[in-house]
């Protein structure tokens, strides 16, 4: 008991100490890069190799590489001055070894995070940087020397320390942490209980309590998978009671749930990579991307509605809803945090990174009190405790899988694939504008299947991007299309990883929901189209008055187009809502 007990002490100073690191990057002022990146992979190895091991050989092994992993790490750290001046060369049999194990515990780490398809992808990247050369034809490349190659990956601010991993370190772990305080308190309860006052009542109440909580929970969490199992634990069980077919219940969750990574402010860690990627400012990317997001659960609301009428949904029952003082005073639980990082970062102009710290102060003071506004010193600890372990596993686990897609943007710029891919794209297309787009959607499809949506994008931008943007998209708007579409993968058969965890959630066939969860989300293959249809959709902040005219214009397109899939009525009707909607959304372009 008292080694347990130790262990436990053990994993929870690590983790306020990655905690404790992230928060002080923010107030210290510069530090190197080569300082703070790969003190970032030293911290969250431990929590990638050990925490969860299933057997003792996965323990010890996790062991051996974290070991392995921060050495190496530690080692660039203390070095970074010297290693500036080799300008990624590396010196000597041991830098190469140092090199070796940094790719290699880089790898590793991925696949423990999330399974086999990145580090593959990662894996055959490397293997085409070293021996690209040999291929015949245009996709080979000249050959770089191994120490070039591997230094440049390892040494030098690209490959796994560049600005991807810089992301990472300065911005996505602050508002995970953000997140991972609020989850700990009363936050979510009262993200339910704003929906339940709000929705609760209407007809097919119940999943439109799912869409608004989930819409809300989402802007903190940014993952498609953690909202369902969440928020889903108790819309599920709700919409169940109430006679929801299990299909649709699922449904609702799986394609609410998907619309976190799209909603402002976190995106699923997917709008601080396109700061980086685009140079557009964080408050410029938030503008936007919201008319987007909204659009998105406009439709679902509309298939809800649609779906009402058929099956005849009641509301929540007056006495199932929650009492007005409880809704105001779990609200206060996110409206406190989420006002104070509001204010800093759009009243007083600090940085993203800066406002979600403060943030952060505000949520952990709150996390002293419950939802009785009692402080009882117990139940204050357990809060803590699941903040900063919570905060400890998320940061790690998005850590490793943006350490390993840096690898693959690393290879690309150092072989020139990247633009060889462009070129491919363009010609593949004709050079012309709309195939082009949905060859990239495909590959954004492809790879979103396999790896999380941040790294589909990441990928997917970095080489259907160019050619995009050569054949007259604004950057902004290709990232944004890219990005939705690297989403697609949450709700789309085969593999889709909302759906499948709502699916066994509520005992129902994946397939199944899969089929309600793609009508429902329709907006997720219609919006990204939109997005280039009427480029004025995502212009909110340079010309409002345009950006609102576009919304509209959409909006009514998606109302029709959702209530002729999912309306009652004959074929002739559903038919004529659905070609007048996609007239509605596109038709500036016939003209």
């Amino acid at each position: 008991m008292q080694i347990n007990r130790l262990v436990a002490a053990f994993w929870l100073a690590l983790a306020a100490a990655l905690v404790g690191y992230h928060m002080a990057l923010v107030f210290s002022g510069l530090v190197p890069n080569l300082v703070s990146r790969p003190l970032h992979m030293a911290f969250i190895l431990p929590f990638v190799f050990m925490i969860g091991a299933t057997s003792r050989l996965m323990f010890w092994s996790g062991v051996v590489l974290t070991l392995l992993g921060v050495g190496a790490a530690l080692w660039v750290a203390v070095n970074h001055n010297a290693l500036a001046d080799q300008y990624g060369f590396l010196e000597g049999p041991g830098q190469v070894a140092i090199a070796i194990v940094l790719l290699l515990v880089t790898l590793e780490a991925a696949r423990r995070a999330i399974g086999w398809p990145l580090p593959l992808v990662a894996g055959t990247a490397l293997l085409y940087g070293l021996l690209g050369q040999y291929i015949p034809g245009q996709f080979g490349h000249s050959g770089t020397p191994l120490a070039s190659f591997l230094g440049t990956l390892t040494i030098a601010e690209g490959g796994i320390w560049g600005q991807l991993t810089g992301v990472s370190v300065n911005v996505v772990a602050i508002f995970v942490i953000f997140g991972a305080v609020l989850n700990a308190g009363a936050a979510g309860q009262g993200f339910m209980n704003i929906a339940a006052a709000a929705a609760g009542h209407l007809k097919g109440g119940a999943a439109k309590v799912s869409v608004i909580s989930s819409a809300l929970f989402g802007s903190i969490s940014g993952s498609a998978s953690a909202n369902v199992a969440s928020t889903g634990a108790i819309t599920l069980p709700a919409m169940t009671r109430l006679g929801y077919p299990k299909r649709l219940a699922a449904a609702v969750e799986a394609v609410a749930s998907s619309g976190g990574q799209i909603m402002p402010p976190l995106m699923g860690a997917g709008a601080f990579i396109m700061v980086e990627l685009t140079g557009v400012p964080y408050t410029a990317i938030m503008a936007a991307a919201i008319l987007p997001a909204v659009l998105y659960f406009w439709a679902v609301w509309v298939g809800i509605n649609a779906y009402a009428q058929r099956y005849d949904l009641q509301g929540i029952a007056a006495e199932d809803q929650p009492k007005r003082r409880d809704v105001v005073i779990t609200s206060l639980f996110f409206l406190v945090p989420f006002t104070v990082l509001m204010i800093a970062m759009f009243v007083v102009g600090y940085t993203p990174e800066y406002a979600a710290a403060l943030a952060i102060l505000a949520g952990a003071a709150l996390l002293l009190f419950d939802t009785e506004l009692r402080v009882e010193p117990h139940a204050v600890a357990n809060r803590l405790k699941s903040a900063v372990m919570g905060a400890a596993k998320q940061v790690s686990m998005i850590a490793a899988i943006i350490l390993c897609a840096s690898i693959i943007i690393g290879v690309l710029s150092i072989t020139g694939l990247g633009v060889k891919i462009t070129s491919l794209i363009l010609e593949g297309a004709g050079g012309m504008l709309w195939p082009s787009l949905l060859l990239a959607a495909l590959a954004c499809l492809v790879l979103g299947m396999e790896v999380p949506t941040t790294a589909a994008y990441v990928i997917c931008v970095s080489v259907a991007g160019p050619a995009l943007t050569k054949l007259g998209l604004e950057p902004l708007q290709a990232h944004l299309f890219v990005f939705w579409f690297a989403l697609l993968s949450t709700i789309t058969p085969p593999v889709c990883g909302a759906v499948f965890i709502a699916a066994g959630m509520i005992g129902e066939n994946w397939l199944k929901v899969a089929l309600s969860a793609m009508a429902l989300g329709i907006g997720l293959y219609l919006i990204p189209l939109g997005m280039i249809a009427n480029p004025n959709l995502i212009r909110l902040n340079t010309d409002p008055v345009a950006a609102i005219f576009a919304f509209v214009r959409v909006g009514v397109g998606l109302g029709l187009i959702s209530f002729g899939l999912i309306g009652g009525g004959g074929a002739v009707k559903r038919t004529g809502l659905i070609t007048i909607g996609l007239a509605v959304m596109f038709g500036r372009l016939l003209i």
